[in-house]
């Protein structure tokens, strides 16, 4: 019998009064507990994990710190234009238009960050509401979601977000939301296959049959399945979602100069990619290392999250 089946037991035949009840949120808060533990140990066992994720924690906190850290107005002119690192104090060298690179890279973090995780957490939500809605109530509900998310799973993901931002009009908000409808089908029909596997389980036919209602089904044994490997999938995405983004920014459907973002600051270096290739070098190095660290994070997710894999 595992913990959880203890503790179901255990509420199940428990005397109905305040001592009793007090006692069995202990031992689940224990349980949890301990769960959480083991999990965080299984994760640092990964040492690709590990290391990116303190990687990404320095990424956040320079970008955090941007205004008290950064050497130079990141819009303003510090130096000659196209200027090699090292030159006249910056260490990174200045852009096409003269600005500090470093003072750039740190103030393009809060957009590249924004840009990748807000679009990322918006389409889960709201995959894990239409998956879960989907494939609960299975029927003709179920069948009109899908198509729909079907219809919009058809296009390619990055020509649906280039569509959705050419009609609007470019900045960060228009990038959000763009990438945010391009990205929901791909998590939404995990979310409803995954609740049709866990639907199905005998479990859950237990509670139906004992009398459990659908919300406490939903609450206690569907979302605490269903949720992790959304959550794994979509820690994987966050990484190329800055890509898209940054990628619509050097289209000129993002993120508009002179406002600094990393992939803006790779398209302005493009004129000057012979003569001074620092300038686009030094933000796609940044975009590549920060979209492998949410991979790496993703993966040692997946392993921490599986009891199966925590047991190897």
């Amino acid at each position: 019998m595992t913990d959880r089946q203890s503790l179901d037991s255990l509420e199940t035949h428990s005397p109905d009064n305040a001592a009793s009840a007090w006692r069995i949120r202990r031992e689940r808060m224990r349980f949890h507990l301990r769960t959480l533990r083991l999990a965080w140990y299984a994760y640092a066992k990964d040492n690709a994990a590990l290391g990116a994720l303190i990687f990404l924690a320095i990424i956040v906190l320079i970008s955090l710190l941007a205004p008290v850290i950064s050497p130079y107005d990141p819009a303003e002119a510090a130096g000659d234009i196209a200027t090699a690192p090292g030159t006249d104090g910056l260490i990174l060298g200045s852009d096409v238009d003269g600005r500090d690179i470093l003072s750039r890279l740190f103030w393009g973090g809060r957009i590249a960050l924004l840009v990748g995780i807000g679009p990322t957490v918006v389409a889960t939500l709201v995959s894990l509401i239409l998956g879960l809605s989907a494939g609960y109530l299975g029927g003709w509900f179920d069948q009109i979601v899908m198509r729909i998310v079907d219809v919009v799973f058809a296009f390619p993901l990055v020509l649906l977000a280039i569509v959705i931002a050419g009609v609007l009009d470019p900045g960060v908000w228009t990038v959000i939301l763009a990438i945010s409808i391009a990205l929901t089908p791909y998590i939404a029909r995990l979310a409803r296959t995954t609740t049709l596997n866990v639907k199905q389980q005998p479990y859950v036919e237990a509670a139906r049959s004992g009398g459990a209602r659908d919300l406490a089904i939903i609450v206690r044994y569907i979302l605490p399945n269903m949720i992790p490997p959304v959550l794994v999938f979509s820690t994987t995405l966050i990484g190329l979602m800055m890509v898209v983004g940054s990628g619509l920014s050097f289209l000129g459907l993002g993120i508009q100069p002179p406002e600094a973002d990393w992939g803006t600051m790779v398209a302005e270096g493009r004129g000057v990619l012979r003569k001074a290739p620092h300038v686009t070098i030094f933000p796609g190095v940044v975009i590549v290392l920060v979209a492998l660290s949410f991979n790496f994070i993703g993966d040692g997710l997946r392993d921490a999250l599986d009891p199966r894999r925590r047991s190897r």
